[in-house]
């Protein structure tokens, strides 16, 4: 039986839609020396939803990704507006090693594995309960001006399609 989430927004729909990759904003330069070669994925995100592309329409009406350098890994912060207006705050600390790091903020147990390809593109396998629910490829722009996430997810049938979520930075 699955799990019931009673807030406006569950979950599935959420990861469904995908592309929530959302870090802290950075503080000032200079960062850390290990943080220069993630120096376009840093900052703040918004996503552009007439850009983006959703197979069941989008579970959101904005979310906000603010990603920082925390420790020697990534705090990720997501601030999501829901489409009936529900806010819904998360928190990811994490390294990009390919490691699970757990999600804060959500009624299971969702977990993070960022993994560096190079300096503008990373990948993402967000796992809920221990089982592989989304995969992402995140890119960014030359001109570090936009974050394009494509994912691969479940649909409530169980076939898998495919979301492209744009994120403008701030």
């Amino acid at each position: 039986m699955k799990p019931y989430y009673p807030q406006a927004m569950s979950l599935r729909s959420i990861f469904l839609a995908a592309g929530i990759v959302t870090i802290i904003a950075a503080p000032s330069l200079p960062f850390p020396i290990w943080a220069q070669g993630l120096q376009p994925l840093l900052g703040t995100w918004r996503v552009n939803l007439a850009e983006s592309t959703f197979a069941d329409g989008a579970p959101y009406r904005r979310v906000t990704c603010k990603i920082a350098p925390w420790e020697d890994g990534l705090k990720v912060i997501y601030d999501i507006v829901g489409t009936r207006g529900g806010v819904t705050h998360w928190e990811w600390r994490g390294k990009l090693d390919a490691k699970d790091y757990t999600l804060q903020g959500v009624e299971a147990v969702v977990t993070n594995a960022y993994t560096q390809i190079d300096e503008r593109t990373y990948t993402t396998v967000v796992k809920e309960d221990g089982r592989v629910t989304t995969t992402s490829k995140i890119t960014i722009s030359a001109d570090d001006k936009v974050m394009t996430v494509t994912s691969t997810t479940p649909n409530a049938q169980g076939q898998q399609v495919v979301n492209t979520v744009v994120y403008d930075r701030q």
